[in-house]
């Protein structure tokens, strides 16, 4: 049965670390006037916040939801997403995050995979859902968030009347709360089938928030709460996750800037508007925001230099990206517009965070996929030895202390992912890099799309950001095509910068000139759009198949 109390008492020696529920709430009790979301004319207040997850929380509960239970999450970015994320956080449940992009068998496969008991969906997803309830047996509830794209199915429940489900104060299962308490992150599968991240919440907790509370990197103990609490007014500025929150990057970040006390903002609009964006950094003086790469920040310099003086963006102290890099030329249009802020290209992953970062700000921006290692972060070989600064030797970039536990039923993937190197756990998801005589690393990519051409290995992402520096080049995915002689070749699809025109020759000589010419394409395909993901990855399959069609591999 549901235990519930009117006042958090003490932790108790059996919570193993530290809980994001448990922050909130408090929280959410030592501000609850101030805004915890905004998305338009919607403004949550903390205390408003608390009060919806806590309904949300009992009416999974009184749904038969059992500790650690599945509750995919198949929103676009909007309050209930993060609502959703607070009730399973209560309720010792873990939130899944769900792709709004996937079609019936991709979601078939991801809440079948996932042993999803409930699905929060928005309303335009129904008849999508109806498609593919009978193919989830697991699942019990279906709660549906209107839009205004039609009615509650009648095999739905609206999440409004659950969000609005009454409470005897918190909502605490049976089973209490822990650090132990897992939280799931679905990687997407452009190289497999999606797998999920299993992290224990102290660990990210530890690992995502500690930078801007270090208490969060102390040992959990009642009294740690209120100290972590005390720097709360210092960091509660509002946050915009620019990304969607269904993809790591959007919904890591989202979950720090709420750690640290302070508000998410939404955009209103499902698909990137650059002047809404622009619009709402300056109406709600955001401080923080977070963007994926060059597939935001180019449409932004490009919006900002077209009307230098329409939008006041001075309340940006540091713009952060992470999935995807980020062109030093894009960063130097940034800080042009806005010098005094820090823009930080984070290299992390959903299953590795602190793999290392660079911090550009005033005039100075840093190169493309040069990266000061993390703290935790090594860069080893095979047998798990470092690879010697400046040897030009590659290894992969491997990092320590919070790591995910593991993906959930893939042991073999989990075995090859999450290692032991000198009897420490770490996390090493397959990118590749060099390790520069400074100390500093040169990222070349990841493995599982690495091209083999005369038997040198070619890391697509290295061949793109070289194109990518060519000023008729808006974008560039560089793959490998089936060839007799040399087993694979190298073909860029290309797509122009508005108003330009493609010189194949120009192209592959320009490449030439920063890499080695084995790397440089032998094709080079135009296309109107390379048509990133919102996450701004790439299909790799999609145009490895393209290019194979066109060259007539």
């Amino acid at each position: 049965m549901l235990r519930e109390s009117k006042e958090l008492d003490t932790l108790g020696d059996s919570m193993a670390g530290w809980n994001f529920a448990e922050l909130w709430e408090r929280i959410a009790s030592k501000q609850p006037d101030a805004e915890a979301q905004v998305q338009g004319d919607r403004r949550i207040s903390w205390s408003e916040f608390d009060r919806r997850a806590d309904g949300l929380a009992r009416h999974l509960l009184d749904q038969g939801a059992q500790h650690q239970d599945k509750v995919a999450v198949y929103l676009y970015n909007c309050p209930e997403y993060l609502e959703t994320t607070f009730a399973c956080y209560k309720a010792g449940l873990v939130p899944v995050n769900t792709n709004y992009r996937y079609v019936e068998d991709e979601l078939a496969y991801l809440w079948d995979n996932a042993d999803a008991v409930a699905i929060v969906f928005h309303g335009c997803f129904t008849d999508r859902v109806a498609a593919v309830r009978n193919r989830v047996p697991t699942a019990r509830t279906w709660l549906w968030v209107d839009d205004g794209s039609g009615p509650c199915p009648d095999w739905a429940f609206p999440y409004e009347v659950a969000a609005a489900t009454e409470t005897d104060g918190h909502t605490v299962a049976p089973w209490g709360r822990s650090g132990d308490d897992i939280l799931m992150i679905y990687t997407g599968g452009t190289t497999g089938m999606p797998k999920g991240t299993m992290w224990r919440q102290d660990d990210l907790i530890r690992a995502l928030c500690a930078t801007g509370n270090p208490v969060l990197g102390e040992e959990c103990e009642t009294a740690g709460y209120d100290a972590a609490l005390e720097t709360i007014g210092a960091s509660a500025a509002p946050g915009l996750p620019a990304c969607p929150l269904m993809h790591g990057t959007g919904w890591f970040t989202a979950n720090m800037y709420l750690t640290n006390g302070g508000s998410v903002v939404c955009l209103p609009s499902r698909h990137l508007d650059i002047p809404e964006l622009l619009d709402v950094v300056e109406q709600e003086k955001i401080a923080a925001v977070t963007i994926v790469g060059d597939a935001f920040a180019k449409p932004i310099v490009a919006a900002l230099d077209a009307e230098p003086d329409r939008w006041d963006i001075s309340s940006i102290v540091l713009i952060t990206s992470s999935g995807v890099m980020w062109s030093e030329s894009a960063k130097l249009g940034l800080l042009a517009h806005h010098p005094n802020m820090m823009l930080i290209d984070s290299f992390s992953s959903s299953e590795a965070i602190g793999l290392g970062q660079s911090v550009s700000a005033g005039d100075s921006a840093a190169d493309t996929a040069s990266f000061a290692l993390g703290v935790a972060a090594r860069v080893v070989r095979d047998d798990g030895s470092d690879v010697e600064p400046g040897s030009g030797e590659r290894g992969r970039v491997a990092v320590g202390g919070h790591v995910p536990i593991g993906y959930y039923k893939d042991p073999e993937k989990s075995a090859s992912t999450f290692i032991q190197i000198d009897g420490k756990s770490y996390s090493c998801p397959g990118d590749w890099a060099t390790v520069e005589a400074d100390g500093s690393i040169t990222l070349l990519g990841r493995g599982s799309v690495c091209i083999n051409t005369a038997g040198e290995k070619v890391f697509p992402e290295e061949v793109e950001e070289a194109l990518k520096t060519h000023a008729s080049v808006y974008d560039a995915v560089v793959v490998g095509v089936p060839d007799d002689r040399f087993g694979e070749t190298i073909a860029a699809v290309v797509q122009p910068t508005e108003g330009s025109s493609i010189d194949a020759d120009e192209l592959v000589a320009h490449t030439k000139h920063s890499l080695a010419g084995y790397k440089a394409p032998r094709t080079v395909l135009v296309v109107d759009s390379i048509g990133r993901a919102p996450n701004a990855k790439v299909d790799y399959k999609r145009w490895k198949s393209y290019a194979a069609e066109h060259v007539g591999a």
